[in-house]
């Protein structure tokens, strides 16, 4: 099965286990309304792409591994949607969660896919064979420390409410947990150590911000699917404030050479490789001003 069809059948597979006949159902209906359509599902597709890499040993549970870390992708965007941060009305092309039921579901939507990650993660233990409890153990452990505090995106949204701000850890925080999580728990779905994945997580997680940096800056919503100029309306720190359109671009180049450069030796290096070539392709100067 191609990469997508794992994904959408191990989130359609996790959505299920929230639904039920005794669930309220408008909160029960606010969950998959959450998580599709899915965007590019990039997170969920890193991980099973270095899971591959490393021979992707325990296919159960690295589609767990990566149905958790999408779930945890789609509540921060029901969160940072919400009045009391970016204010939005549209993602991924139709109204966000709050405008279409209510910002109290919206809340406990957010809350529900957190929760219903690590559930997933749980179940994967018991249901994925030999090895599974260790290796799902450190995968909680990892998606834990990379959606809270003090290196998650909790951290990264906390910076926002920050006088001063360092604009690397910023973005290390905002965006390059869940990068980094998508590497290192694709090596650990595989049984393979953690570490040496950390940098091409960062890597890929900076060139992520900054190209989303430019977007904001660039292009209009219609194009993004989601409010544009939100970090100049909010004061936010990004890459374009602080080095300019052109710096912001070579400082992306930059990172993506480093992100190819850092990959690990294994199996599946060549292709780990085409793949970062392929979202430097994606997020390349040229196609958002084409759309600017």
């Amino acid at each position: 099965m191609a990469l997508d069809g794992r994904i959408e059948a191990a989130m359609t597979a996790a959505i299920q286990l929230a639904q039920s006949g005794a669930a309220p159902p408008r909160l029960g209906a606010a969950l998959p309304y959450a998580v599709f359509p899915g965007g590019a599902r990039i997170r969920p597709t890193i991980l099973m792409s270095v899971a591959l890499a490393c021979g992707d040993d325990s296919p159960r549970l690295t589609d767990a591994a990566a149905a958790a870390l999408e779930l945890i992708h789609c509540a921060s965007l029901v969160h940072d949607d919400l009045p009391a941060f970016d204010n939005a009305d549209i993602r991924r092309g139709k109204a966000t969660v709050h405008r279409a039921f209510d910002e109290p579901l919206a809340v406990l939507a957010g809350d529900s896919l957190i929760v219903l990650a690590f559930e997933v993660l749980a179940r994967a233990a018991a249901e994925a064979g030999t090895g599974a409890p260790e290796r799902a153990l450190r995968l909680v452990s990892h998606l834990a420390m990379r959606t809270g505090m003090p290196f998650g995106i909790c951290a990264g949204q906390g910076w926002e409410s920050e006088g001063q701000v360092n604009l690397g850890a910023y973005h290390r925080a905002k965006t390059g947990a869940l990068f980094m999580a998508a590497t290192q728990m694709g090596a650990i779905a595989a049984g393979q150590d953690a570490e040496p994945w950390e940098e091409l997580g960062a890597r890929i997680g900076e060139a992520f911000q900054v190209a989303d940096d430019l977007k904001d800056a660039l292009m209009a919503p219609e194009d993004m699917g989601k409010p544009a100029g939100q970090d100049q309306m909010h004061g936010r720190p990004s890459a374009v404030a602080e080095l300019g359109v052109a710096g912001a671009v070579e400082h992306l180049k930059a990172i993506l050479g480093g992100a190819i450069a850092s990959i690990p030796s294994c199996r599946g290096e060549a292709m780990l490789a085409r793949m970062v070539r392929a979202y430097a392709e994606k997020m390349t100067p040229a196609r958002l001003t084409a759309k600017g």
